[in-house]
């Protein structure tokens, strides 16, 4: 997948893992595009990111996802990446019947899962149009083995199981090419109370995804991840016990 002259939509792209992606793309020579819910914050991403456009959205809203679509339709009929990128996590503890967990876990599911069946399901026909397509998903290391997040990580399982049986369906009947971007601990605000103080910077996630379309690498298992997928096809016992044991050493380390 050529990583140049592309239209490029990304979901929750003002910040974080989010933002280096645009803004790697953006030095690309790729016409880009930005959604998020937080106008200010969006609008700040992208006077960072020279010639891109930020479109307030929430892929939650299906009135916005809908109006999203319209706009894409009409103003960038050439869209041939997507990157699903928008996300919501939680920390609380499971156990605790005051934690709300149903209600966490569904708006969690909502977003990091089914959000991006509807986006996809809706832009699937324009990215059929183009002669070369890539949607993008952006799960997590906790797709293969759960971590103290645990309806997050259920819910980018989820995600993966999805993105693995999408690529099946559409190499037979369409150029969309599907990618799944498998980070570890991120340093972003997004991970900041589970130690993410500690982790990868983002643009060292952006550019393994660059190098990884450009080599159609599919699974693109970025740092810690590759060791952990690794541990888990010899040892899943070993390999749960290890994301719970490394997520405290990180979370206890910039308390």
């Amino acid at each position: 997948m050529k990583t140049t002259g592309n239209t490029v939509l990304i979901t929750g792209g003002s910040a974080g893992i989010g933002f280096e992606i645009a803004r790697l793309f953006t030095e690309k020579g790729n016409r880009v595009i930005i959604t998020g819910r937080d106008e200010t914050r969006l609008r700040g991403a992208a006077a960072q990111l020279p010639g891109a456009t930020a479109l307030v959205s929430d892929v939650g809203s299906e009135a916005d996802v809908n109006a999203l679509v319209g706009r894409l339709q009409a103003d960038f009929g050439d869209l041939n990446v997507v990157v699903n990128n928008a996300g919501r996590a939680f920390v609380y503890d499971l156990t605790d019947p005051a934690a709300g967990a149903f209600n966490k876990a569904a708006e969690e599911m909502h977003t990091n899962y089914l959000s991006v069946i509807r986006l996809n399901e809706k832009l699937l026909p324009l990215l059929k149009q183009q002669p070369a397509a890539a949607l993008v998903h952006v799960s997590s290391i906790v797709a293969f083995v759960p971590g103290p997040l645990v309806t997050y990580a259920a819910s980018k399982a989820a995600l993966h199981s999805y993105t693995q049986a999408l690529r099946v369906v559409l190499e037979d009947t369409s150029a969309v090419k599907v990618f799944e971007l498998m980070p570890p601990l991120v340093d972003t605000g997004f991970s900041r109370e589970i130690g993410g103080a500690s982790g990868l910077p983002p643009r060292a996630v952006a550019e393994a995804l660059l190098a990884g379309l450009e080599k159609d690498q599919y699974e693109i298992r970025v740092g810690a991840t590759e060791q952990v997928y690794q541990l888990y096809r010899t040892s899943p016992e070993d390999a749960l016990r290890a994301m719970f044991a490394s997520r405290k050493r990180a979370k206890a380390q910039n308390d």
